[in-house]
């Protein structure tokens, strides 16, 4: 973060400073197992736990002060009514501060941190760039990522989530953005909005903010989204595979790991792409940075070559690792929605080629009262893009078994197990040389650990170390 003493934080906040006007010149954290020299913990009280409890372990592990809503005596602090709204205000402190920044906000209801691992490796070698670790894109994530600017940063790529309406626009105030990517509107979180119009309320929220001089990226191929043009005073370019987009994508092609090829179309000229993502639907992830890029200045054939060079940035999405065994493992359950199962599966299928094919999959939450009529499609969709065998762990993801065996007439084909021990134990005894294993579910329902123990069992014991070099420093 950038230095600040306490007491300039209290002002930011509107806080009142208790004890020794330090300097603040480390992270700030949230967890104070997270706390280096010079850090600020954050004393949030969530759910389950009271940070300020924790204000001593923040301090042994190298703090030197606190946000609080009362005072502590383990560290000096600055104390205000509501944390997470001083939080707030802190990181837009922190923002205002940066001369040259320039923010990039992306949402959608799947692809944000795929999309926000590309971009913020293409922008990096053109200017020091912050992005999220991971998926921190909540009311929380959003100022950690912010705090970590400095003085020098030139771009903030600030994903942004919500559970509801409001959420983006509070999020957009945290860090507001100059330009705006909406990458979709899915069934993602229905069950939390009450239907997929006010999903599309609150994803529209972050080209509402956007300044008249901003840029809305839009995509061409969701109806959804490319009616957001009429909400923004922002200029609008669309991209996909839409004839009316302005960066498109033309010849797309798959490779036989399921990676995308395809000719980037642009106003300022054309180049080729190849992805060294895994399915399809990262063409419209890499459109969209594209649009970003090439608005900040770069040319279409080094956009074309920092996509085409770009690695997964982030763990648990499309991973794929091939063991010494010949079986391949593709880890993508670090979250679901539907939209982000059928991408999966069109992947699978296309990893296949002749291979046997793997679907195990969990249980995709809040999806309210559409989750039986979801998982029943999920089920067909599998057995239409001829999946080998599939695998439904838990009892939410039932329906997908059922349907399945109904649209196929599966027999040993489809199978249903109670839970991930299950599932473990079947692939343990039915895996051979040569399958590929897709895992895919809500991120609780605890497959993505499945992933890597699968990982883990490689017989050369190689491939699990290099999958985690494949991550590093994501």
């Amino acid at each position: 973060m950038i230095p600040l003493q306490l007491r300039e934080i209290a002002a930011l906040t509107g806080g009142e400073l208790h004890g020794d006007d330090v300097l603040v010149d480390g992270p700030v954290v949230t967890d104070s197992r997270e706390a280096q020299t010079g850090s600020l913990y954050v004393a949030r009280v969530g759910e389950h736990a009271d940070g300020h409890q924790f204000t001593g372990a923040a301090r042994a592990a190298g703090a030197v002060a606190a946000l609080t809503s009362r005072v502590v005596p383990e560290l000096p602090c600055v104390v205000v009514p509501d944390v997470q709204e001083a939080f707030a205000r802190l990181a837009r402190g922190v923002a205002d501060r940066v001369p040259d920044l320039t923010i990039v906000g992306i949402t959608g209801s799947s692809g944000k941190t795929s999309t926000k691992d590309l971009l913020a490796g293409v922008l990096a070698p053109h200017g020091e760039t912050v992005a999220p670790v991971g998926s921190l894109n909540s009311e929380v994530g959003v100022p950690l990522t912010v705090c970590r600017l400095t003085a020098s940063t030139r771009y903030l790529v600030a994903e942004m989530g919500a559970s509801g309406i409001g959420h983006i626009a509070y999020l957009t105030w945290i860090a507001p953005p100059r330009l705006g990517i909406v990458l979709n509107v899915g069934s993602a979180h229905v069950g939390e909005f009450g239907s997929r119009e006010n999903i599309a309320t609150a994803k529209a929220e972050l080209v509402q903010a956007l300044p008249a001089d901003g840029v809305a990226v839009l995509n061409a191929d969701d109806p959804v989204v490319a009616a957001m043009a009429a909400k923004t005073s922002a200029r609008v370019v669309f991209v996909g595979t839409s004839p009316d987009a302005t960066v498109r994508a033309d010849d797309i092609e798959l490779d036989a790991a399921g990676r995308a090829s395809f000719t980037l179309k642009t106003p300022q000229g054309e180049a080729r792409v190849g992805l060294q993502l895994h399915g399809e639907h990262q063409v419209s992830n890499a459109l969209a940075v594209a649009a970003v890029a090439l608005e900040l200045g770069l040319a279409p054939d080094g956009v074309a070559a920092a996509l085409s060079s770009a690695r997964p940035g982030s763990r648990w999405r499309m991973e794929v690792h091939e063991r010494a065994d010949g079986v391949t493992v593709v880890n993508d359950a670090y979250n679901a929605n539907p939209d982000s199962m059928r991408a999966a599966l069109k992947a699978l299928a296309a990893m296949g080629h002749g291979r046997r094919t793997w679907a195990v999959l969990g249980e995709m939450l809040e999806l309210g009262d559409e989750s039986i009529a979801e998982h029943d499609a999920l089920g067909r969709v599998a057995v239409r893009l001829n999946i080998s065998r599939l695998v439904a762990v838990g009892e939410g993801a039932k329906p997908i078994d059922t349907a399945a065996r109904h649209e196929g007439s599966w027999g040993n084909e489809s199978t249903w197990v109670p839970d991930v021990e299950a599932a473990e134990a079947l692939l343990r005894q039915e895996l051979t040389a040569g399958d590929v294993v897709l895992l895919k579910s809500s991120r609780d329902a605890g497959l993505r650990w499945l992933g890597d123990r699968l990982v883990d069992d490689d017989p050369d014991g190689q491939d699990a170390g290099n999958a985690k070099g494949q991550v590093a420093g994501s």
